[in-house]
């Protein structure tokens, strides 16, 4: 195994977390699938190592490890443990898509100062298939329970590495889903990322007020009117997808008459 991404202990007292790694990834190469391997590592354009498993089933592998609810210092050095794995030189996707799975398991463990934790995986991923989970399931969580996080969002939404600044979008989710948006962030980031040339920043201001436009139709309907001018087409498909089909046709009809 590579060095410890964190900086806590590899070891701690409870649980052999080098060992329940291990089990984990053996239990992941009993399931592997080639073929499938393959298939993803094109898919995600990925210079990882991959084994081929699909999603529930790795999940039913790395979830056993916490069912027991683990003490915060040894979630967090299987999170290390899982994502540190090595096969041939290169890390191996499942053991961190595994380490990603137990980290949002059991988000509750986690403190404000483990928001650097989360920060550090996702600088350490270049997929979405890792970002993705852990800026709504770990980040966004944590911002939810500890508003003053939200300080870090704000830098975050100017980071030059994409996947900080799609984080600080994904983030702002879960409130959304509750019921408790923060309409001044989403306000904020939006005008600062409407002229993204990255995609997958794009796609993700469109899926933020797609969630949104669930609860709360008329500020998205008027959002998107607002900046009809330089939305993108990503977002704004995104954006109407849940809209009353009345707003959405007049939205997508004065972009492309724009």
């Amino acid at each position: 195994m590579s060095a410890a991404l964190s900086e806590g202990p590899r070891s701690v007292a409870g649980m052999d977390v080098e060992g329940e790694a291990a089990r984990i990834l053996d239990e992941l190469r009993a399931q592997a699938d080639p073929v499938r391997a393959d298939s993803e590592k094109r898919y995600l354009k990925s210079d990882l190592a991959h084994i081929g498993v699909p999603v529930p089933a790795l999940r039913k592998v790395a979830l056993r490890a916490v069912r027991a609810r683990p003490a915060r210092d040894e979630l967090l050095g299987l999170v290390d443990a899982l994502w540190t794995v090595t096969d041939g030189g290169r890390p191996v996707h499942e053991a961190r898509m595994a380490a990603v799975e137990v980290l949002a398991r059991r988000v509750e463990l986690l403190e404000p100062g483990d928001l650097a934790v989360a920060e550090r995986l996702i600088r350490d991923s270049a997929t979405w298939a890792l970002v993705d989970h852990l800026a709504e399931k770990v980040v966004g969580v944590l911002v939810l329970r500890f508003p003053d996080l939200g300080e870090a969002l704000d830098a975050w939404v100017s980071d030059p590495y994409l996947w900080i600044r799609r984080t600080s979008l994904l983030a702002l989710l879960p409130g959304v889903r509750a019921g408790t948006p923060d309409l001044d962030r989403l306000t904020r980031y939006g005008d600062a990322l409407l002229e993204e040339n990255e995609f997958f920043i794009r796609k993700a201001l469109g899926w933020v007020l797609r969630e949104l436009s669930k609860k709360d139709p008329g500020w998205v309907s008027a959002w998107v009117q607002d900046h009809i001018a330089d939305v993108s087409g990503v977002t704004i498909r995104e954006a109407v997808r849940r809209l009353p089909p009345d707003d959405a046709d007049r939205l997508l009809t004065a972009y492309k008459a724009r």
